[in-house]
């Protein structure tokens, strides 16, 4: 028998107020949160700027009480637990290192604060830095690394203290582009090589995508959909979803006929059957979502005809935007040769994957 997964955190309701800055009124900043978290998942809380993701990290490290709500670490009640007392470990954006000590000494601060021997502390902070690449560093400082090694001491010090559940805020937006993908990567071999529960808060889709388990939209405080990257980006549950992952088109279409689990559109002069259970009724206009890489573009006089207005050819992958009836698409073809690519100006048959195209619930 395939065993159960184990609960690690549960968010019950969790509101945080806070007073407006004029002084009257309030301003919820986490709206009604629950969520539950499976011991050893990687979890992301991903949203534009104000949208509470980052208070509701600090919701769960201690730093801020809810104004409402509970909080569950392993089926104890936390919520007013002091933030040193959670067995919880935060990765700044700031790395926040403390510039007059050595790399194994920030590393080690933690563990000196738990009074655990000299033999023991030696032990573990080696062991972490020889885990993270860092091995031979110990006895430098934090001025004397790059970026991307002053991040991995950061992880060193939170790893170290074998914490139940780690946190990260934003933790690579101030590294380069290069870098930042070398980091993720390593954060995501790590975390899935320990086992630790870990709440990811980032704006970045890119980097939400490729390492969570599950993804938590959030929106002006509020949850808007949770589900795995594929779920979030394939069938998005409202337009703020389809719009904030992934580069999206929004088309108006028409609802021809309706199956129990197939729906039939007439969209931008084609008649397409594709898979899709969301209800609505024949006849109905439904806002659809296509994605540049579900439209494909042909010389073929029978499909509907669409103007070239832009070429774009990117290497891995060759981007238009065309117009089509009026409106304007984005196109992307991931396989880009030479005798295909259209010149701007140039008009072009067009054509859509059924399976890739999703109706927007109303």
């Amino acid at each position: 028998m395939r065993e159960q997964p184990q609960t690690s955190m549960v968010l019950e309701e969790l509101t945080k107020k806070f007073t407006a800055r004029e002084g009257s009124g309030e301003v919820i900043a986490v709206d009604s949160v629950s969520l539950t978290i499976q011991k050893g998942e990687f979890v992301t809380l991903l949203g534009p700027s104000g949208c509470g993701k980052t208070t509701t990290l600090r919701l769960i490290a201690g730093f801020e009480m809810p104004s409402s709500g509970r909080l569950l670490l392993e089926g104890q009640d936390i919520t007013n637990q002091a933030p040193n007392k959670r067995d919880m470990a935060l990765v700044f954006q700031s790395y926040a290192l403390f510039p007059h000590m050595s790399v194994f000494d920030n590393v080690a601060y933690g563990l000196h604060l738990r009074k655990l021997s000299r033999d023991d502390i030696q032990k573990r902070v080696n062991a972490t830095l020889e885990m993270i690449g860092l091995g031979q560093l110990g006895k430098r400082r934090p001025n004397q690394l790059s970026g991307g090694q002053q991040q991995r001491v950061a992880l060193a010090r939170a790893l170290v203290m074998e914490p139940r559940v780690l946190l990260f805020d934003e933790p690579l937006s101030n590294l380069d582009a290069k870098m930042r993908v070398q980091m993720r990567s390593e954060i995501h071999r790590l975390q899935r090589r320990l086992n630790i529960t870990t709440i990811y808060v980032t704006h970045d889709q890119i980097e939400a995508m490729s390492m969570s388990d599950r993804i938590v939209v959030m929106n002006a405080g509020r949850i808007e959909q949770i589900g795995t990257p594929e779920d979030i980006y394939r069938c998005p549950q409202t337009h703020f979803v389809a719009d904030f992952i992934g580069r999206a088109n929004f088309v108006q279409a028409t609802v021809a006929d309706k199956g129990s689990a197939s729906t039939t559109l007439t969209l931008l002069g084609l008649t397409l059957t594709l898979p899709s259970t969301v209800p609505v009724p024949v006849g109905s206009q439904v806002e659809v979502l296509l994605r540049p890489e579900a439209i494909k573009l042909r010389a073929d006089a029978a499909l509907p005809q669409a103007t070239v207005e832009q070429t774009m050819y990117l290497g891995s992958e060759i981007e238009y935007v065309v117009l089509a009836k009026g409106i304007r698409l984005t196109v992307a073809e991931n396989d880009p040769r030479v005798s295909q690519i259209f010149a701007e100006g140039e008009t072009v048959g067009i054509d859509f994957v059924a399976e890739a195209i999703h109706i927007i619930p109303a």
